[in-house]
């Protein structure tokens, strides 16, 4: 079951990570105590002093792993510093003492994040490698095998960092659909296993490989026999290493992701007087980009959509309006950020690339700029936002007893919004989006002649090499569109009577300037939509 607000919300993010850290013993012991019975079958039996204190080292390694993939966990995805420009401003700042910009200063913060954490996983590798794989008696094991497993171990441990730093699986995706902990706790488990053998695999391999530089004093001076027998007892132990850190990946990921009720227990004074409270507060006063942040889009979006929790979303239409237009300002807020920004930054990109450089240059050549790539990053924020302002425009249309959302602006607002960014984003496809002559809107084959010839050059080029980026884009898109058509479907009738009398640019445009394009875009846009040929 969902958690309901029963605590601050503040201490949301600090009792799941306290409840991890619990959770997080349960498949490691599970998984060292079976690890040592099966390898204490191929050696002799540890004593009880031996099997104590590896038990202890284990779990202390495993809790330092866990803490800091903790650490460097975030919901959406960071940019660090690159390294060379990190060495500069380390020696600028010991020369002159200058700290360099916040923006640097952030990203600089979040490169030693990732630094420290691989630095944990090799140094909890080294540890849990040779708790795992000495089975004998302690003093009594073979010359070397403690060095050797360790130093493998400790390269196991650094290549597990730099393959989950890389990879960017620190990054904490949202499921679409809610399922309970347990289940999707054991949804994990074969994948986990999976990526456990072959990263053991490939830690064995090159582990092997590196023992040919390790001196003298950690040879292995040992017969044929024993020498496979300590070759199977690594990459069984490594195995076990590499399952109990999946495990624990999948385990963080299942308990911070889970949605999180930021609502009073039904029936109780608050939730009679302003239930919506702890929900706006979390949204309004968290920091950006924060778990807790995330946590109170996720549950926004789950109200505005499904019909669950009705009672909480028809609070939202209270009589003063206060409530509702709060609501669409935190929802649309990240949407009018990507507008703008992203449109900044496309203006700012092809002052720079100009006809004649692009000329210069072969299309391959060009590539997407650095800041609209990274805009369009956090996907499923801007999925949230679409999806909880057009769900709850529509369903005002029903629910909406006092004519809040159309009284207010709100609408307007809405459809203003979801509208520019559909422009930016398709701009930055390299979709034409002049506004085009009534001939060349009649029909299909007008259409298509108006997208493919009156592109914009830099943009159109930057298309064949967008890859991942241009991805995003096209799913952005997607969600966008989907969502502007669910609001239409449900005004369709209003928007067709104030189309034929000339109110539909008055009723569903803002009236100031939009976030990209003007208002004559946005109404050739909108009418697309409205005659259902928007694609």
């Amino acid at each position: 079951m969902s958690a309901v607000v029963s605590s601050p919300p503040e201490m949301v993010v600090k009792n799941r990570f306290l409840g991890f850290l619990i959770w997080q013993s349960i498949p490691s012991t599970a998984i060292f105590l079976f690890s040592k019975t099966f390898l204490s079958s191929l050696s002799p039996k540890p004593s009880p002093l031996t099997a104590t204190i590896t038990f202890l080292t284990f779990h202390l390694s495993h809790l330092l792993f866990s803490a800091f993939l903790s650490l460097v966990s975030s919901p959406w995805p960071l940019r660090p510093a690159h390294p060379l420009r990190l060495f500069i401003a380390f020696l600028r700042l010991l020369v002159s003492g200058e700290p360099g910009s916040p923006e640097f200063r952030r990203r600089a913060r979040v490169s030693l994040g990732f630094f420290l954490f691989v630095l944990a996983a090799a140094a909890s590798g080294l540890v849990a490698s040779a708790s795992v794989c000495v089975v004998g008696p302690l003093g009594e094991s073979d010359d070397g095998l403690v060095g050797r497993v360790g130093f493998r171990g400790f390269v196991m441990g650094l290549l597990y960092g730099l393959h989950y730093v890389y990879n960017r699986r620190w990054v904490l995706e949202f499921p679409i659909i809610q399922r309970p902990p347990f289940f999707s706790f054991k949804m994990g488990l074969p994948p986990a296993t999976t990526r456990a053998l072959k990263l053991s695999g490939a830690a064995y391999l090159l582990s092997t490989a590196l023992m040919v530089l390790l001196p003298d004093q950690f040879a292995s001076h040992v017969t044929v026999g024993k020498f496979i027998a300590e070759q199977v007892l690594f990459y069984l132990g490594s195995f076990a290493v590499f399952l109990s850190w999946e495990l624990s990946h999948h385990l963080h990921w299942v308990l911070h992701t889970k949605r999180f009720i930021f609502a009073p227990p039904k029936g109780s004074a608050a939730a009679e007087t302003n239930p919506s409270e702890s929900l706006l507060a979390a949204l309004e006063e968290s920091n950006p980009g924060s778990l807790l942040w995330y946590l109170a889009y996720v549950d926004l979006c789950m109200v505005c959509e499904n019909n669950v929790d009705v009672w909480r979303r028809a609070a939202f239409f209270e009589e003063s309006g206060e409530t509702y237009k709060r609501v669409i300002a935190v929802g649309l807020r990240p949407l009018e950020q990507l507008a703008s920004k992203l449109g900044e930054a496309l203006d700012s990109s092809s002052d720079k690339n100009s006809q004649l450089s692009n000329q210069l240059r072969s299309p391959t050549d060009i590539k997407p700029d650095p800041n609209c790539s990274e805009l369009l990053n956090d996907f499923q924020l801007y999925t949230w936002c679409a999806r909880i302002t057009a769900s709850l425009t529509a369903c005002s249309h029903e629910e909406d007893r006092f004519g809040i959302a159309q009284l207010s602006g709100s609408n307007a607002a809405v459809v203003s919004t979801l509208v520019s960014c559909l422009l930016v984003v398709e701009s930055f496809m390299g979709k034409n989006i002049n506004v085009q002559s009534p001939n060349n809107l009649m029909g299909p084959a007008g259409i298509k002649w108006a997208t493919s010839s009156m592109r914009r050059t830099d943009i159109g080029m930057r298309k064949k090499r967008g890859g991942p980026v241009h991805s995003k884009a096209y799913a952005i898109a997607d969600v966008l569109k989907t969502s502007i058509y669910q609001v239409v479907s449900a005004f369709h009738g209003e928007m067709v009577a104030s189309a034929k009398v000339g109110l539909l640019e008055k009723d569903w445009i803002i009236a100031g300037k939009p976030l990209f394009g003007s208002r004559e875009l946005l109404l050739q846009k909108l009418q697309l939509f409205l005659d259902f040929r928007a694609t």
